[in-house]
């Protein structure tokens, strides 16, 4: 009896669908491009397959039993699941990845790198994407071990021969307090200013690892810019935001000064990267990707 049920094919389940749907074998039949009694033959193979009847032939037209209207509830959602089945199997099949881990820098979520993503779908729609966030550092670590393929990021100021990217944007940094802070009020600020209060600062999970942007003598960590914001808000000490994300909500202007360095010209402006490690093997949903940034970039669209 199990064996039997396990034949039970895609056209069977599809016939069946469209019986419950239409109310007859003919109508079914017209539907789908077939005669009336190759319908009536599959939907009575499938009640001895299943040890089921489905319909009661009695009158002109079918009617459904309690079984076939606990089974139809089931059936939509197991062809949409076989045909994604199909769907994957083919494009492994021809050389797309089962899976894609592109990690992005948590300074650069509020940039559109959903755009991205949309494209990647509306190209592969059985690939299966998966999207992480993480510090500069933990981002790049994530390459070179495998965890991602592909990582939206800053610029490195050293370029390991290993990694391969493609340059997609400009980003500005600007340092930043809480108006309610005492440093708030001063026109300019100095180096030793900045040395002396206590700085907010995006940076790796791994304590041993340095943050990049660090000038603080005393400084707080988080691994996320959400959070350092929150901190700088509540005037917990100064850090280093993107300009654009301060442009695209009103609020943090209200919150938040641009601090003007007197002494120090620190650089805060960076290119953004989408980098990528020579030693992966890439699927084919990555190198379209990469392609088409690459056209993109080319033609200044």
């Amino acid at each position: 009896m199990k064996d039997k049920i396990m034949n039970v094919n895609q056209e069977q389940l599809l016939m069946f669908k469209t019986v419950m749907e239409t109310g007859s074998f003919s109508a079914a039949a017209r539907q789908l491009g077939k005669v009336p009694s190759a319908v009536s033959m599959a939907i009575a193979n499938l009640e001895i397959d299943l040890n089921l009847e489905l319909f009661q032939r009695i009158g002109r037209e079918p009617k459904p039993t309690a079984q076939a209207q606990v089974l139809y509830e089931k059936t939509q959602q197991l062809l949409v699941e076989m045909n994604q089945w199909k769907q994957h199997a083919q494009a492994l099949s021809s050389g797309l990845e089962s899976e894609l881990n592109i990690v992005v820098v948590s300074e650069l979520l509020h940039t559109r790198w959903t755009d991205y993503i949309v494209l990647l779908e509306q190209e592969f729609p059985a690939l299966q994407v998966n999207v992480f966030s993480a510090p500069q550092e933990d981002a790049h670590r994530m390459l070179f071990e495998g965890s991602a393929q592909l990582a939206l990021m800053f610029e490195r100021e050293q370029l390991e021969t290993r990694e391969q990217f493609v340059e997609l944007k400009r980003e500005v940094l600007v340092a930043v307090i809480a108006k309610q802070h005492p440093l708030s009020q001063f026109d300019q600020v100095s180096y030793e200013q900045i040395l002396q209060n206590r700085q907010i600062v995006v940076a790796s999970r791994d304590r041993t690892i340095k943050p990049e942007l660090l000038f603080s003598r005393n400084y707080w960590r988080t691994d996320n810019h959400h959070s350092a914001c929150s901190m700088i808000q509540q005037g917990l000490g100064w850090g280093v935001l993107p300009l654009e994300m301060l442009n695209e909500q009103p609020h943090l202007q209200d919150q938040l000064q641009v601090l003007n360095l007197l002494d120090f010209t620190p650089k805060f402006e960076y290119f953004v990267d989408l980098v990528w490690s020579r030693e992966t093997r890439l699927g084919t949903a990555a190198h379209f990707l990469i392609n088409h940034l690459r056209k993109q970039r080319k033609t200044g669209h």
